[in-house]
């Protein structure tokens, strides 16, 4: 079985998602060839790639190598390259949409497919019906950005993507309830293939970890709800003085969230050590002791995975899927959103409680995502989601 993978980039080492993914479906048997756009890591890359290809921008160069691409794809696969022209005209497309899609599905067209699997689902826009016009079956998979802010400019922005999947994986059921609410089919069949990890590159080393410490780890954007935990670190100071947070991430929030820590007061507290390579993020959990997560949306959080593996005490916010990452009160705690005084309360209860207690959530914690969220898990759940019958 031959699998297409479109991806925008290469994915880095740190991404054990894809990664995983692919040696798994490999180690089984299947071949997989992965479609960028990006042409960063190629060469080194753990499968076959292809890089799409880019257009000029100046008008005269652009017409011809579009002339060019499409020649040489209708030489290549003239039935396929017709066909999607036709289907696109079928869809009440133009005939300049349907050279632009034959264009940008020029890559993946000269390819024998069984599966073509857009692991997000922007990248399938404007390559809606490659997967008909191959006759391969499309998989797209859901993730917190494509269904939480994509739409957000256009609510119909999937609308034609929608009746060409075959089968969709989805990193949490939220966002196939997202999916559902934004116009796909409820009956298209799905496979919920969560976020694994590598539990054992997190193991704990309590002896380094520190009292009152928080960690944060995540890009400084608004959906992840930063200033609030700011707010809830101000009224935890005026408790527990010797508090101190550290934010791993990088984003175009940055100023204004230092601006927020030094007018709540707390900015000696805070610690904006910027974008930080994945094996010193690592040293990060093994030094402090809880790790919050306080988005307003989130389609599921592997940091939060890691963060339970390397048996930080996680308090996340009850949006979405975070609620199926941690179990309140069992492997973490689930804060209403938008609630810096629940969330200020929660922390100082966790800080407060007994060691007994602490290492009782902490191990529990540990388990489950060694258990549930291990990457050999995943890889046999990949494994089943092409090898299913769709009948």
């Amino acid at each position: 079985m031959h699998i297409g993978i479109v991806l925008p980039s290469v994915p880095g080492y740190s991404e054990t998602f894809f990664r995983s993914k692919i040696e798994g479906l490999q180690n089984n048997g299947f071949k997989v060839t992965l479609f960028v756009k990006n042409p960063k890591g190629v060469t080194s890359f753990i499968c076959p790639v292809k890089v799409h290809p880019m257009l000029c921008k100046h008008s005269a160069l652009r017409f011809i190598q579009t002339v060019y691409l499409v020649s040489r794809t209708f030489f290549r696969v003239p039935k396929k390259t017709l066909r999607i022209i036709d289907i696109a005209k079928k869809n009440n497309f133009s005939l300049f949409q349907g050279i632009k899609s034959v264009v940008i599905a020029s890559t993946i067209l000269t390819e024998k497919l069984d599966w073509l699997h857009f692991g997000f689902a922007t990248p399938a826009l404007e390559r809606e019906f490659i997967g008909r016009a191959m006759g391969a079956k499309v998989a797209v998979s859901f993730r917190g950005f494509d269904l939480n802010q994509t739409p957000l400019s256009d609510h119909n922005i999937y609308k034609n993507l929608w009746p060409n999947i075959d089968k969709v994986h989805s990193i949490s059921h939220y966002l196939i309830d997202k999916g559902v609410e934004l116009g796909l089919d409820k009956n298209t069949p799905f496979q919920i293939i969560t976020p694994a990890i590598d539990g054992n590159r997190f193991s704990s080393k309590t002896d380094l970890r520190k009292s009152n410490t928080i960690l944060l780890v995540s890009r400084l954007h608004w959906i992840k709800g930063i200033e609030y935990v700011l707010e809830a670190i101000s009224e935890v100071k005026k408790r527990i003085s010797d508090i101190s947070v550290t934010i791993v991430g990088e984003g175009e929030e940055r100023e204004r969230l230092i601006f927020a820590a030094y007018q709540l007061g707390i900015l000696k507290q805070i610690n904006f050590v910027g974008k930080q390579e994945h094996n010193n993020i690592q040293d990060f959990m093994q030094t402090n002791e809880v790790f919050i997560q306080y988005s307003h949306q989130e389609g599921f959080c592997n940091a939060v995975l890691e963060a339970q593996a390397a048996a930080l005490l996680c308090i996340v916010s009850d949006a979405e899927g975070l609620q199926e990452n941690v179990l309140d009160g069992k492997t973490g705690w689930v804060v209403p959103k938008r609630n810096p005084e629940a969330l200020a309360l929660k922390l100082l209860e966790v800080l407060k409680l007994p060691e007994s207690d602490k290492e009782k959530i902490r191990q529990q914690a540990q388990d489950r995502v060694m258990k549930d969220f291990n990457l050999e898990k995943q890889q046999q759940e990949f494994v089943t989601f092409y090898s299913e019958d769709l009948a």
